[in-house]
C-alpha cells in the first residue's frame, strides 16, 4: 500500500513530507485510514536521537485514531468502517508470561514499538502514525468508544494511558492523596484521570502562573515547588506522585512530600536524573518507581474508562505541515495540551 507521512531523514528533527509503502495486510493484519496523529514529546526525543541512534528516514507518531479500511482473513474483531486506535505498541511475542498476563509492554523478548524498530516478521523498520495510512496487527488495535471526540482521543494512546496505568497499578481511589509533577501533555492526564478516580488532586509546579489550568482540570490547586515554608509544610501529604518531568531533573525536591510508604513514579524522564539522597527515602519508607505505558487490556480500559467520565485531553489541532512548529513548543517546554494532527489535509500538502 503506498501512502504518504513526514519523516526525519536526521537527527535535526526537522520533519518533511515522505512517500512510502505500507506492507500488504497477513491473515490477522488491520488496515487503517489514520484521521488524527497525536504529536508526544517523545517524538522529538526519539527523532532528535537522544534516546540513541535512529534507523532514518523516520516516521513517529504513537497516538493514532483512524478507520478501518481493509482486514486480514482471519480477523475476528474489526470490520471496515470502524473506527479504531493504534498506540505505543504494534506487536510482542504473545507467548511469554508477560504477554499473557496482558503486560504486553513488558515482554521478554522486546515489544515492537510503532515506529523505530524492526518488524518481527519482515525485520523492516516500523512506521508511525504521522502519515495517512497503517497496517497493524489484529492484536494491538483499540476500539474507539462511540462517545469519546476523535479529534481528541488520540492523546490518550500515550498521555493517557502513561498515566493511567501508574494510577491503578498503585491503588489509587476515591480519597487518595496524588501529586502530580508538572502540568503538560502527562501532566493535565493524570490531573484529570486520577480526579475521576476519586482522588484529592494538587498539582507540584515550579510557579503558580498555572493555577487557573490546574482547577479546570480538576486539581485541588498549586504547590509551589519553589516556596520553601510551602514545601515543608507539604511534607507527608501525598500517598503518591506522579512524576512527569520529561528532563534530567532532582527527585530529592518531592520525596520529602511522600506519606510513610508512600511513591513518586517516574513516568516523563527516560535518561538519567540527578544523584538522589537516600534520607527521605529511608526515614519514611518511601520508594521511587518507574512506569512505562499499559498493555492493550489496559489502554483499552483507559479509552473506557475516559469515555465513562467523558474525560478528554486539552488538544490543539493542527495540519502535519505545521509539525516543525509543534516540536519547537515542545523542545521550549511551553506547551499545557497536546498537540494533534488532521491527517486528513496531508495528501493535498504532501503530494
Amino acid at each position: 500500500m503506498k501512502t504518504v507521512g513526514y519523516a526525519a531523514h536526521d537527527s535535526d528533527a526537522h520533519m518533511v513530507p515522505y512517500h512510502f509503502e505500507r506492507r500488504d495486510l497477513r491473515d490477522n493484519d488491520v488496515a487503517i485510514e489514520i484521521l488524527y496523529s497525536g504529536v508526544c514529546h517523545s517524538d522529538l526525543h526519539t527523532v532528535n536521537g537522544d534516546w540513541g541512534d535512529q534507523p532514518y528516514p523516520l516516521v513517529p507518531g504513537h497516538e493514532i485514531v483512524g478507520r478501518v479500511t481493509d482486514t486480514g482473513k482471519d480477523v475476528k474483531n474489526y470490520e471496515v468502517g470502524q473506527h479504531v486506535a493504534v498506540g505505543c505498541m504494534v506487536d510482542s511475542c504473545q507467548e511469554c508470561d508477560k504477554c499473557h498476563s496482558h503486560d504486553e509492554q513488558y515482554c521478554r523478548n522486546g515489544m515492537t514499538p510503532t515506529y523505530g524498530a524492526p518488524d518481527r516478521i519482515s525485520g523492516e523498520i516500523t512506521q508511525g502514525g504521522y502519515s495517512k495510512h497503517i497496517v497493524v496487527r489484529e492484536e494491538f488495535v483499540l476500539r474507539v468508544p462511540e462517545s469519546l471526540d476523535l479529534a481528541r482521543t488520540a492523546p490518550i494512546l500515550c498521555a493517557g494511558i502513561t498515566t493511567y496505568s501508574p494510577l491503578r497499578n498503585w491503588g489509587v481511589k476515591e480519597g487518595s492523596r496524588v501529586g502530580v509533577v508538572g502540568l503538560g501533555g502527562l501532566g493535565h492526564m493524570a490531573v484529570k484521570l486520577a480526579c475521576a478516580m476519586g482522588a484529592e488532586v494538587t498539582v507540584i509546579s515550579r510557579s503558580d502562573k498555572k493555577e487557573k489550568e490546574a482547577q479546570q482540570s480538576g486539581a485541588k490547586g498549586i504547590l509551589v515547588s519553589t516556596d520553601e515554608d510551602a514545601m515543608k509544610n507539604a511534607a507527608f501529604s501525598f500517598d503518591i506522585i506522579i512524576d512527569t518531568v520529561p528532563v534530567k531533573h532532582n527527585v530529592d525536591t518531592y520525596t520529602p512530600l511522600l506519606d510513610v510508604d508512600g511513591t513518586l513514579v517516574i513516568v516523563g524522564q527516560v535518561g538519567p536524573l540527578e544523584e538522589p539522597m537516600t534520607v527521605p527515602l529511608v526515614m519514611g519508607r518511601r520508594s521511587v518507581a518507574g512506569s512505562l505505558i499499559g498493555g492493550i487490556k489496559e489502554t483499552q480500559e483507559v479509552l473506557d474508562f475516559c469515555a465513562e467520565h467523558g474525560i478528554h485531553p486539552e488538544c490543539k489541532m493542527i495540519s502535519p505541515d505545521q509539525v516543525n512548529e509543534a516540536f519547537e513548543h515542545l523542545a521550549n517546554g511551553d506547551v499545557a495540551h497536546r498537540f494533534v494532527m488532521d491527517m486528513s489535509k496531508l495528501e493535498l500538502e504532501a503530494d
